[in-house]
């Protein structure tokens, strides 16, 4: 007994000293055993105590975090820092305590079941679930054709493996674009060629010439909430896409990866004009609740279906992460956490919109329209030496994302620009880390060699 209160106490006193900082992830069972010269049961016993302290929470397949407390800051070297470059949600809006208990309710309910294999296809009364919970962005679709992932990334990995009814290989990709997807397709050495994307949309014209002759397998595409550019596709856009897509055979993989993130009335999803032959519709859960999580949903054409199932022949993703998010949705919980998260980031995307307006008098950077999700990308002077501005900033503990990553390697008509991420950067940082960025830009317009 009395060495379990010790490990207890040391860990209690290295969270409330700041040893253990808030938004940490602890050191695993098996590491702490070690640590403390202790069993295995003593620290899962200790963080379960914490657990009911609520001074730490889990995230299924990942570890343990110590709790983002109000106010709190990650140290002092991170209490300085303006992140306007990490993409991932803020630690201190994750749902832990209503997802906690949606764990021990599925536990609860299904029992022995969370802890068998499954389906490949996902568990079936999520599925069902989720039939309801994407119509209400007007995507109809029956369980069948509803695929649980894990996460994102692996269903766009394997839509760039199989094979496709069109016969046809090469991946179209907007420029700029998801950058890891890029690299793996370049990487693999995938046919992949692009098509501009700036803040002002896309050449439809240009995009039904490559649609007719460029031999394209699929068009992968973030219509709402676009990384790294921020903004969105207008309703006619999306309809001439989906036209398109039908015309000449060419399937659409719709990444809506932020379709919770705003309130825009009026943009119905790529999938809804096109009658569901032509496009594959992805949706993520980890960019609203937690990243942890890693788990998304696939919404597939029959003409898919059986091929993509001969690709992903066993289950990826956690049976307890999804029983835990089928309690979630149902009970509401989803949908409250939603509605804060989108005002949290609506209200910063705001404050970074009025710093521009009020700092960029002499028009040095052009920001693009978006007032909903996380991204804005600020358009930079040709003569600006990117890199350089990024290393000055970061003495000033600014930090900010390049968008050369977000092109394909041999992709010449780019722009120059910074990706700027509001998830992380905390609200009274912003006009303060704007104001910054302009003064930086504004030197090395003004001496372009210092």
């Amino acid at each position: 007994m009395k060495r379990y209160e010790d490990v207890l106490s040391d860990m209690e006193q290295k969270i409330d000293g700041g040893q253990f900082v808030s938004g940490q992830k602890l050191p695993s069972v098996r590491t702490a055993a070690q640590l403390y010269g202790c069993s295995i049961s003593t620290i899962t016993r200790a963080y379960a105590e914490l657990m009911k302290r609520h001074a730490i929470y889990s995230i299924a397949q990942s570890g343990y975090y110590v709790v983002e407390k109000p106010g709190s800051r990650t140290g002092v070297t991170e209490s300085k820092a303006i992140d306007f470059a990490s993409a991932m949600p803020d630690p201190s809006v994750f749902p832990y305590l209503d997802f906690q208990h949606c764990l021990n309710k599925a536990v609860d309910t299904y029992k022995y079941d969370l802890f068998t294999c499954g389906d490949s296809k996902g568990l079936e009364t999520l599925r069902r679930t989720l039939v309801s919970h994407l119509a209400a962005d007007q995507v109809f679709a029956k369980a069948e054709r509803i695929i649980i992932t894990s996460g994102i990334s692996p269903v766009l990995e394997l839509l760039a493996r199989m094979p496709f009814p069109n016969g046809n290989s090469v991946i179209l990709v907007e420029q700029p674009s998801y950058d890891l997807y890029l690299r793996f397709l370049e990487t693999e050495g995938v046919p992949v060629c692009g098509i501009a994307r700036t803040s002002a949309g896309i050449d439809l014209r240009e995009l039904e010439e490559k649609f007719k002759l460029g031999g394209i397998k699929f068009f992968y595409t973030m219509p709402r909430y676009h990384n790294p550019l921020g903004t969105s596709y207008s309703a006619e856009e999306r309809k001439a896409i989906a036209r398109l897509a039908s015309k000449y055979d060419v399937y659409i993989v719709e990444d809506d990866y932020m379709a919770d993130l705003g309130e825009e009335p009026g943009l119905d999803p790529i999938y809804a004009y096109n009658g569901t032959s032509h496009v594959v519709y992805l949706k993520s859960f980890s960019k609203i609740i937690f990243p942890g999580l890693r788990l998304g949903a696939a919404v597939l054409p029959e003409k898919l279906l059986g091929t993509f199932h001969e690709y992903k022949r066993y289950a990826d993703t956690s049976l307890l992460s999804q029983a835990a998010l089928e309690v979630y949705i149902k009970n509401g919980m989803y949908e409250r956490h939603k509605r804060k998260i989108s005002s949290q980031y609506a209200a910063r995307i705001r404050a970074l919109n009025e710093a521009v307006q009020r700092y960029n008098g002499a028009q040095l950077l052009e920001r693009s329209d978006v007032h909903y999700g996380v991204f804005v990308q600020f358009k930079l002077p040709q003569t600006v030496n990117l890199e350089r501005l990024i290393e000055r900033l970061a003495t000033k503990h600014i930090f900010v994302v390049s968008g050369k990553p977000f092109y394909l390697s041999d992709y010449i008509e780019r722009e120059k620009f910074l990706r700027i991420s509001i998830s992380r950067v905390q609200p009274e940082q912003i006009e303060e880390g704007v104001r910054e960025i302009i003064e930086e830009v504004r030197r090395e317009v003004r001496s372009p060699s210092y």
